[in-house]
């Protein structure tokens, strides 16, 4: 793949200063974790138990009901209780945290993470690394500009047997790749309508909201299902679809945009506040590859490897000339067609051919859905300062969720959108164009300049 048609442009490397101090590498991380919501106290849990790499120093969030569950947590499974913080630019401006980790919703990811960037902090930032393509550009600028190590939280890059699969893509086990299907099927259920109500005492409304536009307060557009809000999240494509997005394009290999990306589906069913769809086909083309998407939050039989064995079903297909792979968090299985494929058209071999599996492997129960190894590969990084050991470097992250981002501004603008290889803007279509990014509410801007 030719450099000039790389998928993000990245800033040049900035000189280290005495502001931005290295640690050495046996030296406990000290971690401050933003976001205490049930992420926020799954990286406090996941990180607790990495305690010869890190110390959880600070938490910080814009409820007070979970700073105090948060610090509670820590004292019980650590012995100390951490420093607290309501507004994570004081957490930022602290000489004792050496890297964060930011469980925000989604649309507050980019801008703390530049913040944390600029303040010489490096960052543990959750899936999707952004609310919008835009920010993911940023985000890069800032990690490279302050050489700072940025990792986004798609632990798949570190589970062993998704990364053994990878690599026997790579290494031609199913001949050239043309085709990979994304599978999102997560059982949701509607989440109703919630009225307008006082903000509950200690969550400070105004800077939960940060980014997005000022709204009133309801139940629904707090806690989990601001998911399902266009403001603050990006359904479930951008929520678990990301995981399998990332992994669809590690299998293809591809740091190019697509020529042009359709997306189709809708709410259906449910009469309640979600504005994302709970059915979305997406198909982006390469011209010599092509990749699909589904999710499915209605009741669907699972695809895999996965049985009938619950509502769920999260994994990717990848389709060969000479076979197929199916990997999800049980494992993976590779199947090799028998048939001779030289002349096998004129033979009239083609009803006949058969698939072989040649090869599985399954996942560890522990490993199945596990961060640890994640999280230790970037604190591995941020001792020995090199982001090249990163297995989620913030240019990857970026890139998978700017293909969520894709499929959705094709499915809100309701049409097939041509991608212009040399910038990434949409063809003569200013309409989809204005949604890679967004309008900003002062002072809680991603800026230009980072």
């Amino acid at each position: 793949m030719s450099e000039r048609r790389t998928f993000l442009q990245v800033a040049a490397a900035a000189i280290a200063t005495a502001k931005f101090p290295i640690l050495g590498a046996n030296d406990r991380v000290n971690l401050g974790i933003v976001g205490l919501g049930g992420r926020g106290r799954d990286h406090i849990q996941f990180f607790g138990a990495l305690e010869s790499d890190c110390r959880i120093a600070s938490v910080c969030d814009v409820n007070q009901p979970a700073r105090e569950r948060a610090v509670a947590l820590v004292q019980k499974s650590k012995g100390y209780a951490p420093k607290e913080y309501a507004d994570m630019r004081a957490m930022f401006e602290s000489k004792d945290i050496d890297a964060v980790s930011i469980a925000t919703p989604n649309h507050w990811h980019a801008l703390a993470t530049i913040w944390a960037c600029q303040a010489g902090k490096d960052v543990y930032v959750e899936k999707p690394a952004s609310h919008n393509i835009y920010e993911g550009v940023q985000m890069v600028k800032a990690a490279r500009k302050y050489k700072r190590m940025v990792q986004v939280g798609s632990q798949s890059r570190s589970i062993a047997h998704k990364m053994k699969a990878m690599q026997l893509i790579r290494e031609g086990v199913i001949g050239e790749v043309h085709h990979v299907r994304g599978l999102c099927f997560r059982r949701r259920f509607s989440i109703g309508v919630t009225p307008v109500e006082p903000v509950p005492a200690g969550l400070d409304w105004n800077l939960f909201l940060g980014p997005a536009p000022l709204r009133p307060y309801t139940k629904n557009r707090f806690a989990y299902n601001w998911h399902w809000f266009w403001d603050t999240g990006n359904g479930d494509i951008g929520n678990q679809g990301v995981h399998e997005m990332d992994i669809s394009l590690w299998g293809l290999g591809r740091t190019d945009w697509p020529l042009s990306v359709s997306s189709t589906g809708g709410k259906f069913i449910w009469k309640d506040d979600q504005e994302t769809p709970n059915m979305q086909t997406s198909t982006f083309d390469f011209g010599d590859a092509q990749m699909s998407f589904e999710v499915r939050n209605l009741p669907t039989p699972p695809e895999g490897l996965t049985a009938m064995r619950g509502p769920n079903y999260t994994g990717n297909i990848f389709f060969g000339s000479q076979g197929f792979l199916i990997v999800d968090p049980s494992g993976f299985e590779v199947y090799k067609s028998t048939a001779n494929v030289v002349g096998a058209a004129s033979a009239g071999a083609g009803s006949a051919e058969r698939y072989e599996k040649v090869m599985e492997e399954k996942a560890s129960e522990q490993m199945i859905w596990s961060t640890q190894p994640h999280m230790k590969n970037f604190l591995d990084a941020v001792r020995h300062r090199d982001a090249s050991k990163l297995n989620a470097d913030i240019e990857i992250g970026a890139r998978a969720a700017a293909f969520c981002h894709l499929a959705n501004i094709a499915y809100r603008t309701g049409r097939m959108l041509r991608i212009a290889q040399s910038t990434g803007r949409f063809l003569a279509d200013e309409e989809a164009n204005a949604l890679l990014t967004r309008n900003y509410r002062q002072p809680y801007v991603v800026p230009e300049n980072v």
